[in-house]
This record gives structure tokens, C-alpha cells and sequence, in this order.
């Protein structure tokens, strides 16, 4: 199950989800991710204290949050991160280390809290402290029965876990300071944290009590500054408890009904494609139906001739599907020479039908000389044309100039 928040006071988008299994606690703030899991084992106790139980912690941060870590190598990041977590959890006393003591200065309970850094996006002590404290409160370790020297471990089929004693929730808060204290930033991010002259940590409960606080960095504080920040960590505080309790609820009340819970429920499903669609009414004209109808009767008629045409065997080897007949190949070319042919015939005149009406071989003294082509109409009509209608001189009468000049 998981608990989101994203009020106008706080400033946080944090997003909290439970797995499937119990002590295992996903928390998102922005774009920093930390998975903080839960676990136990039975060991001997301290000789300092031999009826208290030990919290461990142990923090990762993995290449794969930021480039910057290195593997199996603590960055002073991850030192400082463990060290405030120990401070904030341990040394105040959230859990209740006696109730861990199985039997005092033999066997005692030993709680495991490992937090891996998933994405590196800024105020990582933040997030830890909180996937951390969250995994605490939903953590539930095997019930035992102590049979003098002997221990018996019940799994979770025989007899209920029991949670873990877990007084208050200590909650880090992170201010971060530029330009000598004058400005003042709630949740830095990656960028923001490496532009900054300083930060302050305050890891606080609900109840007003301030657990932890860490100054670093090269900046001087005033008092009022320092009760100004302890004031906004107070309302972060209450907030993000209240918003771990409702998760924590949420979760419990889910096992008991039966309904599914984990990480893979508590995912958006969020997705740009379907495969349903809702059906539509398609409103179609007359017209239209009616060129559907033709459409389909031709597709009926084709499929039925197609069905009707059978193969015939004209030669060996050789067969026919559908009318058959002659080769058509060619007949389209022969037509066009044809009637180019007839074009042909009529535009060129014959030449018993065409005259080149002229003087003939004319002296150099001829007064008149002219040359005519007959139309295409008069031959068609096979008129005679005459020199005379025409306006050109008689053959005859040329011939007898010719013989008198002789």
C-alpha cells in the first residue's frame, strides 16, 4: 500500500509504499528513491549491555543512484548519512532495544535496517530517514519460546509475529543556507546542494523533541535563524508521521480483507494504447447503401463467373480458362495503319486530277505567266476547271502566238 502528499505547507512530494513482504519500505521525495528492508537474526548480546537488543544500519549508495558513487568503496556521503541515521534512531531511543532480549546476556534480537540509495536527485537524509523508520514500524519479528537453555523460533504459520516497540518517529529535516545565511532553502536538490555555503539537519518527532542536529559547512547562524528552522521541521514532521501512520493503516487493513498489497500494486498504470473500443453508430445515406448494394452484387457477379469459367483443353499441352478466342494482340496497331492509309489517299491528289496550270516553256519576250493548284473540293466534285474561268490565258491561243513569232 502506499500514502502520497503533496500539501501546500509541505513542500515534499513524497510518495511511501509497502512491499509484500514486511519490513520492506519504498519511499519516493522528488526524484530520490531509497528501499529500506528490514530483517533480524539472534545473536549474543553486548557485554555493556546484555538484556538490550542492537539496531544496525547500514547504508548503500550504488552506482546506479548517481555516477559519483563508486562500488564497495563509502563515500563521505555514506559515512555522513550512517552516522546521522544512528544518531537519529539509535541514540534516541525510537525503538525499545530491551523488549529484543530473548534471554538476557545469552541471546538477544539483532535488527537489520538496510537502506539502498535507488536514485540520487538531493536530500538523501531525508528520504532514508524516513524509508527507514517507516520499514521499522512495519516490521514484524517471530514469536520464540524459551525453553530453559533451548530457543524455539515459530514461523509465521504457527504463531502471529510480533511488531517492534517503536516509541516515536524521529524524522530529518534538511535546511540548506547561501550567501552567509541570507537565503533559505527546504529539501535541496542535487543541484542545489552543491551551490550551497551550508546546511542543517534537525532529525525531530512529533512531540517537539529535537533528536539530532547537525551544522556544516562554512556559514555563521543566528539564534533566530535556528528557531525558525526548527519551527518549519516541527510542521514537516507531524506531517510526514501522520502521512506514515495513514500508510501503515492502509497496509494493515488490506492484509485483513484480503485484498492484494505490494509494490506492484501500488504502481500507476499508466498507459497511451489500447485494444477496446467503445462501438459507434455510423449513419449512412441512401445513396450511399445503394452504391454498396451495386458494389456488392458486382463482387457476387464476378465471384459467380469466376466459379461458372472451367478449363478446356484445346491442344496437348495447351488450355483455356473463360471465352477464350483469337489474340486481339495487334489489331488496334492494323487499324491505325488503315485509316492512316484513306487520310493519305484523299490529301494527296492524283496526279490525272491535278493540273499545274502554266505557260510551259515560255521565251523570255512572254508578256504572261501564272501558276495555279486546284482545290481539294473540285476534284472531289470532278469539276472541270478551265483556264478560261480561272483567268488565265487559252492553250490554244498560245500555241498560235508561238507559230506567228516563228
Amino acid at each position: 500500500m502506499e500514502e502520497t502528499s503533496n500539501s501546500c505547507d509541505l513542500t515534499w512530494k513524497i510518495r511511501i509504499q509497502f512491499g509484500a513482504d514486511r519490513g520492506c519500505c519504498k519511499v519516493s521525495l522528488g526524484q530520490t528513491l531509497v528501499l529500506a528492508q528490514v530483517s533480524c537474526e539472534i545473536i549474543s548480546p553486548r557485554a555493556v549491555r546484555p538484556s538490550d537488543g542492537i539496531l544496525f544500519i547500514n547504508v548503500e549508495l550504488s552506482p546506479m543512484a548517481s555516477p559519483a558513487f563508486e562500488v564497495g568503496r563509502m563515500s563521505d556521503l555514506g559515512v555522513e548519512i550512517n552516522r546521522l541515521l544512528e544518531r537519529c534512531l539509535r541514540e534516541s531511543r525510537c525503538l525499545d532495544t530491551e523488549s529484543l532480549c530473548i534471554i538476557s546476556g545469552e541471546k538477544v534480537w539483532q535488527i537489520r535496517v538496510d537502506v539502498n540509495v535507488m536514485n540520487h536527485d538531493g536530500n538523501i537524509i531525508d528520504c532514508c530517514s524516513v524509508a527507514a523508520i517507516a520499514a521499522l514500524a512495519h516490521f514484524r519479528r517471530p514469536d520464540v519460546t524459551v525453553d530453559g537453555s533451548e530457543v524455539i523460533v515459530h514461523p509465521s504459520d504457527e504463531k502471529d509475529p510480533i511488531p517492534l516497540s517503536v516509541h516515536h518517529m524521529p524524522i530529518c529535516v534538511t535546511f540548506s543556507f547561501y550567501e552567509q545565511g541570507k537565503y533559505l532553502l527546504v529539501d535541496p536538490t542535487d543541484k542545489e546542494e552543491k551551490v550551497m555555503d551550508g546546511k542543517m539537519i534537525i532529525g525531530m518527532n512529533k512531540h517537539r523533541e529535537i533528536c539530532t542536529l547537525q551544522v556544516s559547512g562554512e556559514m555563521l547562524l543566528m539564534k533566530d535563524q535556528v528557531l525558525r528552522c526548527s519551527n518549519i521541521a516541527v510542521v514537516k514532521v507531524t506531517e510526514v508521521t501522520e502521512l506514515i501512520q495513514r500508510a501503515l493503516e492502509n497496509d494493515r487493513q488490506a492484509r485483513l480483507s484480503g485484498q492484494k498489497f505490494g509494490f506492484a500494486e501500488s504502481e500507476f498504470t499508466e498507459s497511451i494504447l489500447t485494444n477496446q473500443l467503445e462501438p459507434e453508430e455510423i449513419q449512412i445515406t441512401e445513396s450511399r447503401m445503394d452504391e454498396e448494394s451495386e458494389e456488392e452484387e458486382d463482387m457476387n457477379g464476378d465471384l459467380n463467373m469466376e466459379k461458372k469459367s472451367k478449363v478446356k483443353i484445346l491442344d496437348h499441352g495447351v488450355g483455356m480458362i473463360g471465352e477464350g478466342g483469337t489474340s486481339t494482340w495487334g489489331l488496334e496497331d492494323n487499324e491505325m495503319t488503315e485509316e492512316l492509309q484513306k487520310e493519305a489517299k484523299v490529301t494527296q491528289p492524283d496526279q490525272k486530277d491535278t493540273a499545274h496550270a502554266t505557260d510551259g516553256n515560255l521565251g523570255d519576250d512572254s508578256e504572261e505567266e501564272g501558276t495555279v493548284m486546284l482545290n481539294l473540293d473540285s476534284v472531289a466534285d470532278e469539276k472541270p476547271v478551265r483556264g478560261e474561268k480561272m483567268g488565265l490565258p487559252n492553250s490554244n491561243s498560245n500555241r498560235k502566238k508561238r507559230k506567228g513569232k516563228s
